[in-house]
């Protein structure tokens, strides 16, 4: 198994600037890095999220596979998020204008969770343990 220091998770989205300011609000936070061509925001103290324009990345895809603009709006990721107020980030979603996908629920894997989209159609879901 191999064993990973640190997480940079990247999405690639149609426009920076607007995904940028939806993230700052749905985290609340500012990133630590925003710069054209990519944004960063520290997720954890070892897991950082990425912003880059399909453009940039496709620069450097170039023909090896799908353009991103292609899946515009289309699922193409899932970030899990486990948080401390299940409820307070579920109103903060909605208060972001992300669209809603499911509503808070229990889930048969041990999670009550929620799951909302962003622009792009990532996926984002909030989640704590039933149990906890």
């Amino acid at each position: 198994m191999a064993l990973f220091s640190k997480i940079h998770l990247i999405l690639y989205v149609e426009n920076q600037q607007e995904s940028t300011e939806f993230y700052s609000n749905l985290f609340r936070s500012e990133p630590i890095l925003n710069v054209p061509g990519m944004t960063e925001f520290q997720i954890t103290p070892d897991c950082k999220l990425g912003l880059m324009p399909n453009s940039g990345i496709q620069k450097i895809l170039k023909e090896n596979t799908p353009n991103p603009n292609l899946g515009n709006g289309i699922p193409r990721c899932e970030l899990y998020l486990y948080v401390e107020d299940l409820e307070l980030e579920y109103e903060n979603a909605l208060n972001c204008e992300a669209k809603l996908i499911s509503p808070i629920q229990d889930r048969d894997w041990g999670d009550r969770v929620c799951y909302f989209a962003d622009k792009d159609g990532h996926i984002i879901a909030f989640a704590e343990p039933i149990n906890s």
